[in-house]
């Protein structure tokens, strides 16, 4: 597995950043990490299937070049939203560089983790306080905003909602 850092660390900690993955997993670590994450992420190796997912990812309030990177070279992201996704500035700037290569053709799959999607789709609840609080802190209205789009686009697409059991859903928004 590899280790990705955020602000602070040094980017020769980073191993495989040139490495190909099959999937890259975007989660808040609070929220899923020992749980649910922990359970796909054996799942989907025992399937053989190269997936990526941080290791001791030290909080920070910026994303990683070499993680920017490593979610360009997979080849599918799956998004695990949950409760307190939007309150962390670095699962938001995954979730805007995702939509990015989604443009380019890479495969997009939301997973709603004990979450209403519409809640996500429409920006009300957890998902609306994080970023107004994100708003008044950063004061860029311009990275809240490619959020808030990202949000709204990735809610928009074929996934898969977890309250007990899994129901598959094809439009959350409309």
């Amino acid at each position: 597995m590899a280790l990705v850092t955020c602000k602070g660390s040094s980017a020769s900690s980073f191993t495989h950043q040139l490495k190909k993955f099959d999937v890259f997993l975007s989660f808040r670590g609070e929220d899923t990490r020992f749980g649910f994450i922990s359970h796909l992420y054996d799942a989907l190796r025992l399937r053989g299937i190269h997936t990526f997912i941080d290791e001791k990812l030290p909080r920070g309030e910026e994303i990683s070049t070499e993680l920017l990177k490593t979610i360009e070279n997979s080849m599918m992201s799956i998004i695990v939203f949950s409760e307190n996704y939007a309150s962390s500035t670095c699962c938001l700037d995954e979730l805007a560089k995702i939509v990015e290569c989604k443009k380019n053709d890479q495969l997009v799959r939301p997973v709603f983790y004990k979450v209403d999607p519409s809640k996500i789709c429409s920006q009300n609840g957890k998902f609306g306080e994080a970023l107004a609080k994100h708003e008044r802190k950063l004061k860029d209205s311009k990275k809240v905003e490619r959020w808030r789009k990202a949000l709204y686009e990735t809610t928009n697409i074929s996934g898969w909602h977890y309250k007990h059991r899994y129901v598959f859903n094809d439009n959350y928004c409309t």
